[in-house]
C-alpha cells in the first residue's frame, strides 16, 4: 500500500524552519517595510518581478500572495540582525509530485550563501518529507546570479526555453533546472 503523505500538513507542521544563519518563518504584513526596501529597488527585481512603487503594493502582494495561502512561503530573516531580508517558496505541482522552488533576495545580502543555505533547507523538507521526485526552478537567461544559486543546490540544467515568455514587456528566454530526490540523496543522505 502507498504511504500517502499530506504536504500541506508537512507544511503546517514546519512553519518555521532554522538554519544556521537563518529563520524562515510565515510572512506577515510586518515584514512590509523590509521587503519594500528589495521590491522598490530596479536591481532586485529585474528579473524576479514588477517593481513595487509604493509600500501600498508591498501590502497587496503581502497580502495577495503570501498571506491568501501561506503554506510553502516563507519570510528569509537574518538571524544576526532579526531583519526580514528576502522570501522563499516551494510551489507543489501535486499531479507530479514534483514542486517549483522561488526566491527573492535584498541586494544587501547577495554573496553571502544565504539563499542556498534557505535552498538547501526547503528541498531537504520536500525530498526527505513531503517524498517530491523533483524540484526545479527556472531564472531569465540573463539572470546568471540566480542561475549560480541553483548549481549550488545540485540542480542541473534541463532544458534553454528560448522566446519563453514576455516579461515587463520584453520577450525573454528561460533556463531550467532541476535536481531529482535521488541526486539530492546521494550528496544528503538522509537524517531524522
Amino acid at each position: 500500500m502507498e504511504l500517502l503523505i499530506n504536504r500541506n500538513l508537512v507544511f503546517a507542521e514546519n512553519r518555521v524552519i532554522e538554519t544556521e544563519r537563518l529563520i524562515l518563518r510565515p510572512i506577515t504584513l510586518e515584514d512590509v517595510e523590509d521587503i519594500f526596501e528589495y521590491a522598490h529597488d530596479v536591481e532586485t527585481t529585474r528579473f524576479v518581478f514588477p517593481r513595487h512603487q509604493s509600500i501600498e503594493d508591498t501590502k497587496i502582494s503581502v497580502a495577495n500572495f503570501f498571506m491568501a495561502s501561506p503554506l510553502g512561503k516563507y519570510a528569509i530573516e537574518w538571524k544576526e540582525n532579526r531583519k526580514m531580508i528576502g522570501t522563499i517558496d516551494l510551489r507543489i505541482q501535486e499531479g507530479d509530485d514534483t514542486a517549483e522552488l522561488g526566491y527573492a533576495l535584498n541586494k544587501k545580502y547577495w554573496g553571502k550563501g544565504i539563499m542556498s543555505e534557505a535552498g538547501k533547507a526547503l528541498l531537504k523538507l520536500g525530498f526527505e518529507k513531503m517524498d517530491l521526485v523533483r524540484i526545479f526552478a527556472y531564472h531569465n537567461i540573463k539572470n546568471s546570479k540566480s542561475g549560480r544559486v541553483m548549481d549550488k543546490l545540485g540542480m542541473r540544467e534541463e532544458a534553454v526555453i528560448p522566446d519563453a515568455k514576455r516579461e515587463k514587456g520584453e520577450i525573454i528566454s528561460i533556463v531550467l533546472k532541476g535536481i531529482t530526490k535521488k541526486a539530492w540523496l546521494e550528496g544528503h543522505p538522509k537524517t531524522s
